[in-house]
């Protein structure tokens, strides 16, 4: 069966025949074996008439068993109906008792017509599953009535199940997540799974809306290969396509890899979502009653008509190219959808955009992602029907592209509409909106091409920029920012600001204050867009940060000097050592000036389940300052009492720290999938006082102060530490001098640098 998935269907099949066969064998003797002695007969047919036995039950399946699509690991879902029969215990029991002798799942239950109807109007599941439920063996006569009685009921009660069914659905769809942006996504129960085709078909049903069309029903089978594939592989009935077996169930589907899996299932899971989006839209059409008359103007040849938006009567959709994109800027923009059968239609019949774009179409596609919020669903209602790559044909190659990283929320193309939409709010805080809409828009499209993205999407945006009309000199500020839309936020939280060096360099690269801002304002943006894990309070202010200094330099201030004391901390410092202060996210440590003070520091604060964000130090007169920006792992903060005595602790060398960190490793459970091996790299000239270290790996409990212990074996001091922490993985950067405070230029020493601080996170 591997490799051929056409195979899967028609294994679907041949069980759903089989499984049949002996169900109905299993009914049959059921219902013609005699009684024990002294065991009453039902006073009906003759017992040694085989159809006349079998008369007044019948089975039924219902599930992915009724609708002839049961999975391997599929369970049984089987409904006895009778006739009133007074033997109808015994012949349940030697029906069911052969189905769990044999392994199978079974979900079952006996009842009769009326029983089954009235649990039909009272459980959605239930009705649900009647609405499609398949007569299997016995007395077809009593499936049928079945049938017609929960299908008319159904129908008669539309207004109040549809909305029951909705609800449900929105509830699922909140718990389950979107399947096309998930890294481990239910295959039924997500929204764009399994069950919202089943949803769709239960409108259908009610002819309040047409059946689901053939994309969603290849859609649908592709959902169905997919999780039949998972069961060959995990060889239980799972739902749940986890990382670890995503690459496996993609060979046994005969695709290249997981990412080729993912993509299209996000292709999928997309198709299948628009349509129940357009579903309701049309139940809610049809369930509020006569549509109001009249037509709206929009646009030029674009009108609002009953709530959507549709072309005017007249326009030649064949001689307007610019039309797309005007009707589509102008539904955004009054937060409407377009009509389906407007989008056919401009799919249909609208010509190819002349190259480079007129004006006219970059204003509309300007207009169209100005909008906001409102400009996603419009986009995905024009990429379902291909005018995106149309538009755009490089748009192809980031078109439902997994990130398969747990930062990343959305796949790559829904990711840059999604930043577009949220840069909208930022259109007046820089000089060129339109730049910044279109820049947000194309800011990842580098993904799409092997390479660093940010390199080869400067490329890219090079020729859509040309693409779509914009003058060189905008095409050049256009691919600026795309080639540094990482700049601020990755030096924000991986550099030195103190550093003069830092804000020179950042300074020198945007070059001028009108790409600075398009720069912030992107970074926001993108930031917002990608997930709660990629953006934060602290993020932003470090950014802030950073523009505000880049900011004055450009403006012709000079670079910021080294860092001092400030008066607070010679203050302290005046002490000679030994003082802690807890104030909320932020820590301070004053003790006399020794190697390794840092890292020790910092392992009391993983001791107390406290997470490093940042660490900077300076010294006076033989004593060190630490400051510490710290967050909680989780729950509430510890007591700053505590945390101030463990602290002391162990810089007069009372405390062991490492058995207390030791423990807490031993009790972390180890990680459920395999992870990149760790990356450090000696960044050369980015500081002109001290070493950059930049260390990548799983974070844990305790990493800071590991690769601090390493530092200080190889005889180096900590001035700076900038941590981050991206979903699971940790981007930390590291200040280092030796012990007479040089760089680290010696290259047997920076091999031994890298290989100690290896060496510590293995």
């Amino acid at each position: 069966m591997r490799g051929d998935v056409r195979s899967f269907a028609q294994a679907r099949r041949e069980r759903t025949g089989d499984v049949d066969r002996w169900l109905t064998d299993l009914l049959r003797t059921a219902c013609v074996m005699p009684y024990p002695r002294g065991r009453e007969a039902w006073s009906g047919p003759s017992m040694t008439d085989e159809r006349g036995a079998m008369a007044g039950v019948a089975l039924v399946a219902v599930g992915s068993f009724g609708s002839g699509e049961p999975a391997p690991g599929s369970d049984l879902d089987l409904v006895l109906l009778h006739a009133g029969r007074d033997d109808v215990a015994r012949i349940a029991d030697r029906v069911w008792y052969p189905i769990w002798d044999s392994g199978i799942g079974l979900d079952h239950s006996v009842r009769t017509v009326e029983e089954a109807a009235k649990v039909a109007r009272e459980d959605l599941k239930a009705v649900l599953g009647l609405i499609q439920a398949r007569h299997v063996a016995g007395d077809a006569e009593l499936t049928r009535a079945l049938r017609e009685t929960v299908l008319a009921e159904w129908r008669a009660d539309s207004r109040r199940r549809l909305a029951e069914l909705r609800e449900a659905a929105g509830k699922r769809a909140e718990s389950a997540g979107e399947l096309a942006f998930l890294l481990e996504p239910d295959l039924r129960d997500s929204r764009g799974g399994l069950r919202d085709v089943q949803a769709m078909q239960a409108v259908a049903a009610a002819w309040v809306a047409s059946a689901p069309g053939p994309r969603v029903r290849e859609a649908y089978e592709l959902l169905l290969d997919i999780r039949h594939a998972l069961h060959l592989v995990t060889g239980r009935g799972a739902d749940r396509l986890v990382l670890q077996e995503q690459d496996a169930v993609a060979a046994t589907l005969g695709l290249l890899d997981a990412d080729t899996l993912m993509r299209r299932l996000a292709e999928a899971g997309r198709t299948i979502s628009h349509a129940f989006d357009t579903t309701w839209r049309t139940v809610d059409r049809l369930l509020s009653g006569p549509v109001p008359r009249g037509r709206r103007p929009l646009a030029d040849g674009v009108v609002e008509h009953g709530g959507e938006v549709v072309l005017a009567r007249g326009v030649n959709p064949r001689k307007d190219p610019v039309l797309v994109l005007r009707a589509a800027a102008a539904a955004a923009e009054a937060g409407l959808p377009l009509a389906p059968a407007t989008v056919n239609t401009l799919a249909g019949q609208a010509p190819p955009m002349p190259v480079p774009w007129p004006d006219e179409a970059r204003d509309a596609l300007v207009a169209l992602l100005g909008a906001g919020r409102a400009a996603v669903p419009v986009w995905e209602e024009l990429d379902q029907a291909g005018l995106i790559v149309r538009l755009l044909p490089d748009w192809e190659r980031v078109r439902h592209r997994p990130q398969r990283n747990p930062v990343h929320r959305f796949t790559v193309d829904r990711h840059l509409i999604e930043t577009a939409a949220s840069a909208a709010s930022f259109t007046r805080e820089v000089s060129r909106p339109d730049l910044l809409l279109i820049s947000a828009l194309l800011h990842d499209i580098g993904k799409g091409w092997p390479g660093d993205h940010s390199v080869t999407g400067e490329v890219v945006a090079r020729d859509i920029g040309a693409h779509i009309g914009l003058p060189p000199a905008d095409v050049e500020v256009l691919a600026t920012v795309v080639r540094h839309h990482l700049l601020l936020p990755e030096t924000a939280t991986r550099r030195d600001l103190d550093d003069p060096v830092t804000i020179s360099r950042v300074a020198e690269v945007v070059g001028s204050r009108e790409v600075l801002d398009l720069l912030a304002a992107l970074a926001v943006a993108d930031g917002h867009a990608t997930g709660p894990g990629a953006w934060n309070a602290w993020k932003a202010s470090l950014v802030s940060d950073l523009v505000r200094r880049v900011r004055s330099v450009l403006a012709g201030a000079p670079p910021p000097p080294a860092p001092v004391l400030s008066p607070e901390q010679a203050a302290l410092a005046r002490h000679g050592g030994g003082a802690v202060r807890v104030n909320g996210g932020a820590v301070t440590v004053v003790a006399p000036d020794r190697p390794g003070l840092l890292w020790r520091a910092a392992g009391v604060l993983a001791a107390h389940r406290l997470v490093v964000r940042s660490a900077s130090a300076a010294s006076a007169a033989g004593t060190a300052v630490i400051e510490f920006s710290v967050v909680p792992e989780y729950g509430t903060p510890p007591d700053p009492a505590t945390l101030e005595a463990d602290l002391r602790l162990v810089l007069a060398g009372r405390l062991d720290i490492e058995q207390r960190l030791a423990r807490r490793t031993r009790s972390l459970r180890p990680a459920r999938v395999p992870v990149a091996p760790p990356r450090v790299t000696l960044v050369d000239d980015a500081s002109a006082r001290a070493t950059v270290v930049e260390v990548r790996a799983h974070d844990r409990p305790g990493l800071l102060w590991r690769i601090g212990r390493a530092f200080g074996e190889c005889g180096l001091d900590v001035q700076a530490a900038r941590v981050e922490t991206l979903g699971a993985e940790a981007v930390d950067v590291f200040y280092v001098v030796d012990r007479n405070g040089r760089l680290i230029t010696d290259e047997h020493q920076r091999n031994q640098v890298r290989t100690a601080v290896l060496a510590a996170l293995r």
